[in-house]
């Protein structure tokens, strides 16, 4: 099989789980060295271990600058350059609109909107001309969902920025692209209801898919290894729903 991210570098923030660590995975099984960043030690660890010997684990919490600079410092020494960012990192939970708090709010925007900003501003030295810049978004950018406001105004953002940085970057033919997720089996999506009450979600998100199931992280990994590689090269600028077909019909 040829490996289309041969030689590259990549940054999979918010790798240690779900989507992140699906994706860091792919690009590393496509030939990408992948660095990998997470939070709590033990998950990072366990997720260097399956993606392999060419993953290397960085602690960090991508909401704090301090953090990031580390990151890029790290990089910087033993890789020199960084040609595919996803910048990935983010999450939230649900509260209903007379419930949301200044916690809530702050948590969920300074990681999926302040976070993001300064995991691709602070990239933008180790960036080679012609990068591949991926972001998270969701279905919930372009569809309501009751109690998930803050969330879905988060992922909203993201997608804006997007439109903006392809013009701040242009001259560097930098390309920055969202990857728009719809229900996904990961244990984000989990996490969102007590345990007793998951598989209830879970099927009750299917039936709202066109394909009638829930997507896999690893369909969201491939995705975003396409959106870094040579195939995409004229892809630039766009939200990418990988949401079979929820929130496009």
């Amino acid at each position: 099989m040829s490996k289309q991210l041969n030689g590259k570098i990549a940054l999979v923030t918010g790798g240690t789980t779900g989507i992140g660590l699906a994706t860091a995975k792919e690009l590393a099984e496509q030939g990408a060295r992948v660095f990998v960043t997470g939070r709590r030690q033990a998950e990072l660890d366990a997720a260097v271990d399956a993606i392999g010997a060419s993953a290397t684990g960085i602690r960090a919490d991508a909401s704090v600058l301090s953090d990031l600079d580390a990151v890029y410092a790290q990089i910087a020494k033993s890789a020199g350059k960084l040609d595919i960012l996803f910048a990935n990192a983010g999450g939230g939970d649900m509260a209903p609109l007379g419930a949301i708090t200044e916690e809530h709010f702050d948590r969920i925007f300074g990681t999926n909107v302040r976070g993001v900003l300064f995991t691709v501003q602070k990239a933008l030295p180790l960036l080679v001309d012609g990068a591949s810049v991926i972001l998270t978004g969701s279905t919930t950018s372009i569809q309501g969902t009751a109690a998930f406001s803050v969330y879905s105004a988060s992922k909203a953002a993201v997608r804006n920025l997007a439109r903006s940085w392809v013009m701040d970057l242009k001259d560097r033919r930098i390309r920055v692209n969202v990857v728009s997720p719809g229900p996904i089996r990961t244990p984000g999506l989990g996490g969102l209801v007590p345990d007793e009450a998951r598989q209830g979600l879970f099927d009750a998100l299917a039936s709202q898919v066109p394909l009638a199931r829930l997507g896999e992280p690893e369909e969201i990994g491939k995705t975003v290894a396409f959106l870094a590689s040579d195939a995409s090269s004229f892809i630039n600028g766009v939200e990418l729903f990988v949401d079979g077909g929820m929130a496009q019909v």
